[in-house]
């Protein structure tokens, strides 16, 4: 049996070694990404180091004396650790809900379309706010939002219902930030999977037409079925993200009314870090960031792997 098992590997090793020779300029052409990933994902880990320090720029980071988890209980103890906490998941909750359906629909809808100019017109319109910065997209929603002439707070005024500060009040701004990030990516997310759908067997869809399936029996049948484990692997992802929503477009949105609401781990880690220069207690939070984050992921990824027989890996 072992010198079975010993000559199947041999045999396993040998054919690997083959289809690298066989091809060797594909395997040459992930040198630069995996030089990118080593350079800027693996050597930054060390700087994780400063959580458990107190960063001094004079003594330098090996210097700087070691304080244990100093900055993780400052952390937990601050009146705000509630409120940065509420504010994060009520963002991912409501993008969970509201964002994370809209590219599987639009993709659906998309695939639809037989009339293919049509379809990559509509694809790149959808496609276009992905491009735009932050700033603009501001600007957009200034232009639109602002009472000072907006043509929103216009409309309703028009409509009786007086003058909104839309911009200025807590109670719009998380729809607010949904909503941009709604224009902004909903079309960029359905790029893979279109793609997804367009990996599926023509012959399921022709098997279908002539069993008499109309075209939402094989959306629901053939396409949504064939897509289901894209959409469990890039929702356990995404919960890999919770407490992280971006630090940008919240600082450009964000104003004095609506702090209480939009404040969240990475404005706080930017404000705290980048504008006071507390290093090291906002790496201690970012860090705390991560953990929760891998948690997360290998939880769903359980529970896939349990409920579905399937997850990331």
């Amino acid at each position: 049996m072992e010198l079975a098992g010993y000559k199947n590997s041999t045999l396993r090793r040998s054919k690997n070694i083959g289809r690298i020779l066989r091809r060797p300029w594909l395997y040459i052409l992930m040198i630069p990404g995996i030089i990118h990933i080593i350079i800027f994902e693996y050597i930054p880990i060390w700087g994780l180091a400063l959580a458990f320090k107190d960063y001094n720029p004079v003594l330098g980071f090996f210097n700087s004396p070691w304080v244990g988890l100093k900055h993780f209980y400052r952390f937990f103890s601050v009146s705000s650790f509630y409120i940065l906490f509420r504010n994060t998941l009520a963002f991912f909750a409501l993008s969970l809900i509201f964002y994370f359906p809209i590219p599987i629909f639009l993709a659906l809808m998309l695939n639809e379309l037989k009339n293919i100019y049509f379809k990559r017109t509509i694809q790149t319109i959808v496609y276009l706010p992905h491009f735009l910065s932050w700033v603009v997209i501001m600007s957009i929603t200034y232009v639109f939002f602002t009472p000072a002439g907006g043509v929103i707070p216009n409309l309703l005024a028009s409509m009786g219902m007086g003058k909104v500060n839309i911009l200025m009040n807590p109670k719009y701004f998380r729809a607010m930030i949904v909503g941009q990030q709604i224009w902004k990516e909903a079309g960029w997310g359905t790029i893979i999977f279109l793609a997804a759908i367009t990996g599926i067997s023509v012959e399921l869809y022709e098997s279908a037409i002539i069993d008499g399936a109309t075209r939402w029996q094989q959306a629901r049948y053939i396409t949504i079925p064939s897509i289901s484990r894209l959409i469990v692997i890039i929702l356990i992802l995404r919960l890999g993200n919770i407490l992280s929503v971006g630090h940008t477009q919240l600082i450009l949105m964000m104003t004095p009314p609506t702090r209480d609401v939009g404040e969240v781990f990475d404005t706080y880690i930017y404000r705290n870090g980048i504008q006071m220069g507390l290093f090291s207690y906002t790496t201690a939070v970012g860090l705390f960031k991560m953990v929760v984050g891998a948690v997360m992921v290998g939880l769903s990824h359980s529970l896939a792997k349990k409920v579905r027989g399937e997850g990331l890996f």
